[in-house]
């Protein structure tokens, strides 16, 4: 770094590793939230008399705010404070999962869910943005998003396990509940210990005609996604979904090209490191979601698994991941550029979806799938490091907070595509198993059971091989699109007037 540059930089808060404690936290707290519910909704549907029509929703409601509104929450931490930002995110989202676990019906479950979601698009883009202006120093930045990477990755995961537990042993409300001890302590500290660096808020006025558009256009993007998982990709709503959704987005991109305070500015889009991290991030959870189904169905229905036995079977995947981020990713950030981490890192995931291509019903969990979920959570965990750190390379600190919540929407987006995409792919594959054995079928007895599990093992493997292509995609998208140097190094920088490039200079050293 130059003289220049150091004489530009401010000092580091003293306080930032504390801080870190508290936004990991909120952080778990989130993620968590995504998975932890999917395993107790079958036994809140059968209290609170859902029915089996409307039970997507509680999934849904929690996905559209939460999609819809992550880059006005992104754009709303900036202008507030991504400090002030992430406490009444927590908070609300503490009330919300009160409302939730006190549900008596399905309406004040579905509210309880959508406010989850809203509360959770404030409270997740100023959750990475925080780390984005505090730490500043190149080898302490690749720790701390080691860390906030492993979290991202694995929590879904932990959820699984800590939604088994709390569903078998006490009651699915405190799927709910465990949220609230998580936000009231990350707020509590967080209030205490976090100190934002000066002159990183953006005053500029809020663009209304852009958090219409951009809100309407995701929420409609997301919806039609998950429509087209239950009601076919063909259903005259999903289309009208999908084109209404383009139509705004267009016109969403459009009205940011013209205004004067964007809400996204198309700076940080469009500069193509921090495109590539989109991408390829976007891409990479598509198939990862996907696998997260298939093998909780399979372990569960195919294996046999109780909820918690089910959790715990991924645990191997969780210590990838923790091992990837802060063993792997977070020790080389700061020696080889981004591109050769994330490159890499979802080629050796793409290698671990390939070995789960070869399940079959009396597939060995130590032989199979346990070295698969390894190669899985290493790869994973070394590329979402550096694309959590690199998803805000070079952004003007009033912009960290939209730059964060693009990187949300993306794995929101891409959450959403994979779960509808691959579990079309794999009940068209298991459809077209059981017409090829029909005369099978028509015999009874048990065979008719291992067919069904067969034909159910065979949709999974069709659709974790589009996964593997997909996985491949990212890898080619990081390696092609993302060229900066390593965090301290010469080389290509983020494109901007020059104004906006003397402001990057606290972000990250180049």
């Amino acid at each position: 770094m130059s003289k220049t540059a150091a004489s530009l930089a401010p000092a580091a808060d003293p306080s930032r590793w504390k801080a870190l404690v508290f936004i990991a936290l909120a952080q778990l707290m989130v993620v968590l939230d995504a998975t932890i519910v999917n395993i107790a909704l079958p036994s809140a549907q059968t209290d609170l008399g859902i029915s089996d029509g409307n039970r997507q929703w509680v999934i849904t409601a929690y996905a559209l705010a939460f999609g819809g509104l992550l880059l006005f929450g992104g754009r709303i931490a900036d202008k507030w404070g991504r400090k002030n930002a992430f406490v009444v995110g927590l908070v609300g989202f503490a009330l919300a999962s009160a409302l939730g676990g006190a549900a008596n019906g399905e309406a004040m479950m579905l509210g309880a869910r959508a406010l989850q979601g809203a509360f959770g698009a404030l409270l997740a883009p100023a959750a990475l943005s925080l780390l984005a202006v505090m730490f500043t120093d190149a080898k302490e930045r690749a720790k701390a998003f080691g860390i906030y990477g492993a979290i991202a990755g694995g929590g879904g995961a932990v959820g699984l396990i800590l939604g088994g537990f709390l569903t078998e042993y006490l009651n699915w409300r405190w799927t709910f509940f465990v949220n609230i001890p998580f936000a009231i302590v990350a707020a509590v500290g967080a209030w205490m210990v976090i100190r934002e660096p000066a002159g990183s808020r953006n005053r500029a006025p809020l663009d209304i005609p852009g958090v219409i558009l951009s809100t309407t256009g995701l929420v409609a993007l997301v919806y039609g996604f998950t429509r087209a998982e239950s009601a076919g990709w063909s259903n005259a709503l999903t289309v009208t979904m999908f084109v209404a959704s383009a139509l705004l987005l267009a016109a969403f991109v459009l009205v940011e090209s013209k205004v004067k305070s964007p809400l996204l500015p198309l700076r940080v889009l469009l500069e193509r490191n921090r495109g590539g991290v989109y991408l390829s991030l976007g891409l990479a959870v598509i198939s990862m979601f996907g696998l997260f189904l298939f093998l909780t169905y399979y372990l569960q229905v195919v294996k046999g698994f109780s909820p918690v036995k089910t959790g715990f079977a991924f645990l191997p995947m969780i210590a990838g991941m923790i091992t990837g981020s802060t063993q792997i990713g977070a020790r080389l950030m700061t020696r080889v550029p981004p591109r050769l981490l994330m490159g890499p890192g979802f080629m050796v995931a793409g290698l671990g979806m390939l070995l789960l291509t070869q399940l079959e019903v009396g597939s060995s969990y130590p032989a199979l799938i346990l070295p698969a979920q390894l190669l899985l959570g290493l790869g994973m965990g070394t590329a979402f490091m550096p694309a959590m750190s690199l998803a805000t390379h070079g952004v003007n600190p009033a912009d960290a907070g939209v730059a964060s919540a693009m990187v949300n929407t993306s794995q929101q987006v891409g959450g959403a595509i994979g779960t509808a995409l691959l579990n079309t792919i794999a009940a068209s594959a298991t459809t077209a198993y059981l017409t090829d054995h029909a005369a099978e079928a028509a015999a009874g007895g048990p065979a008719v059971q291992l067919l069904q599990a067969q034909a159910m093992v065979e949709g999974y493997a069709s659709a974790i091989w589009w996964a593997v292509g997909i996985l491949v995609a990212s890898s080619v998208i990081a390696l092609t699109l993302i060229n900066t140097g390593r965090p301290g190094a010469g080389g290509p920088v983020a494109s901007g007037s020059g104004e906006e490039a003397e402001l990057k200079v606290p972000v990250i050293a180049h």
